[in-house]
Order: C-alpha cells, then structure tokens, then sequence
C-alpha cells in the first residue's frame, strides 16, 4: 500500500518555476531515494512533502492518515539544529513532548531510541561535544520520536565524513525495518546500497523513476573493459572496426566498451587476445551503474 501519493505538483518562486508537474508514490516499508545535482528541487520537493512550504499546484495525499499528513512525517533537514546544552537524551524527550507525547512516553521512546541508532554511550554527553555522525544519527531518532509511517531525510550524509556516512548509511538500513524511508542525495552510489526505488529529479523535473532494477534494465547496457601492461590507445584501431563494440573509451592503461550480448563478445575478445597476444593484466564486466543511467537520462 501507498504511504504517501503525489500528483501535478509544482512549486514557483516568482519567475522561476523550482519544481515542475511531478507526481510519484511511495510504497510502505520502503527506502526511496530522491535523486539528483544541486539545484535539482530536492530540498524544494521535501520541505512541501514535510509541511513546511505550500505547493504552488498539485496535490499530496496520504491515502491511510489524517487531512493533515504532517502527523505521520518525520523529517531531518540538511542542515538540523540542535540545542547543544542538552544531552542527547534530554534533547529526544524534548523532541518527543513537543510532539505531543507524555513524558513517561517521550521517555521510554528515547531509550528504544537511543539503542536504535547506537548512542547509548553518548546519550548523558552534550549534544555540543557530538561528532557530526553522532549529530545526524541524533537527528534521525528524533525524527522517528513519535512513531512515523513515513521520514523524510534531506541530504543525510552530505556533511559527513567517510566513517560517519557509514555510519549513517548503516542505521538507514536497519531502519528499513521500523518505517518507510525517503531520503535525498546527489550521491547516487548511497541509493544503490540501501534503496529499492529511486526518483530522478533534474532542474524540478521528474525524468525517471520505479524500482532500481526496473530503471536499470530500462536502461540496460554492458561494459567490458581491459586492463593492459602499457597504453590502451595502442588498441583502439583493432577494437574500432568491430560492429559490436559501442562506445569505446581509452584511458592510460584500461580499455572499456560497451556491448549487446556478455557472452558472446567477452569470447570474441578472448579469441583477439589470444590471436594478437595483447598484454592484458586485467579483464572485467560490468553491467550499467546507477550513476551512468542518470547520466544517459540527463542527455536525453
């Protein structure tokens, strides 16, 4: 079942129209990730999925919840703000009796909590003294306070460093099992480890989007590519002559191409390898990344 449903929705400032006649859904118990460059409408689409600025047309709808949908959102901006005199603990309680939940409640939910996003040895520190993984795993318990259907997750590993995105990264993970998850990046590897559903997001327009897989083979392509002991320009001359090698890129020593059918042009490459004794070090196939479909996507 659809947790939330999108339809026409647009958004203008003035002149410029930031976000442009999307409509998608979200399935329950799903990871989606919003993707896109900066400046694409990420944070625009979020902050009127979260509440905070009213669309200039369309609709969002939560086909299971109340008119308004803002009680079954939790949201972690890009750039959260924190009481940092509180410790993490008294800073979820906090969170949660704003939310309208009794203090025993907001209590007993910040140990759950607290456990869930691995802050048990910090949660009587300062929130100041917290390293920016520390603050971000903060930020998503206090999203999820009051037991959402739904969290909204803008830019939640942008600011990290490499161990606090993966740490982040990994508590994404584990939470695929407590809510359903929308999160917004510019980083389309992210996506690929945690997600089942992406949307495509260019300059406000919603140019791809449904299942990882489902995108991927929409988009299907093949690449093989050569590693050799000296320059690979060398062998492009060979290669060029080929009808079914596509899209051939040369650099320093590796060779990579595209093609139709993996087995039966990885055996073609190994009867010219063997026939002109190249000096591969290296031979690998690859199926077309996330990263290259957004980009074939953005050309078109």
């Amino acid at each position: 079942m659809n947790v939330l449903e999108v339809s026409s929705l647009e958004k203008r400032y003035k002149e410029k129209l930031a976000v442009k006649d999307i409509s998608f859904q979200l399935k329950g118990g799903a990871c989606t990730a919003l993707l896109g460059p900066n400046g694409a409408g990420k944070t625009t689409t979020l902050n009127m999925l979260a509440g905070l600025i009213k669309p200039t047309a369309g609709k969002i709808m939560a086909p299971d919840s109340p008119d308004d949908i803002r009680e079954m959102i939790g949201y972690l901006p890009q750039y959260p703000a924190f009481f940092e005199w509180m410790t993490g603990k008294e800073f979820l309680i906090f969170s949660g009796e704003i939310s309208g939940m009794k203090k025993e409640n907001a209590e007993r939910r910040t140990e759950e909590l607290i456990a869930l996003v691995g802050l048990e040895e910090g949660k009587n520190r300062k929130v100041g003294q917290y390293s920016g993984g520390m603050k971000q795993r903060l930020g998503i318990a206090q999203a999820l306070i009051h037991k959402p259907k739904l969290i909204i997750l803008d830019e939640p590993v942008s600011a990290l460093d490499p161990f606090g995105r993966r740490e982040v990264l990994d508590l994404l993970k584990t939470l695929k099992k407590e809510t359903t998850i929308l999160f917004s990046t510019h980083i389309l590897n992210d996506a690929e480890q945690i997600c089942e559903d992406v949307l495509f997001l260019h300059e406000g327009v919603l140019i791809e989007q449904g299942a990882i897989q489902e995108v991927k083979a929409r988009h299907h392509k093949l690449r093989l590519t050569l590693h050799f002991n000296e320059d690979s320009h060398k062998y492009t001359p060979i290669l060029k002559g080929k009808e079914w090698i596509h899209n051939m890129v040369s650099d320093g020593k590796r060779l990579s191409f595209e093609v139709a059918d993996l087995d039966r042009d990885r055996a073609r490459i190994f009867s010219l390898i063997t026939e002109y004794e190249w000096g591969v070090t290296k031979f690998e196939s690859s199926e077309v990344s996330l990263e290259e479909v957004f980009m074939e996507v953005i050309k078109k």
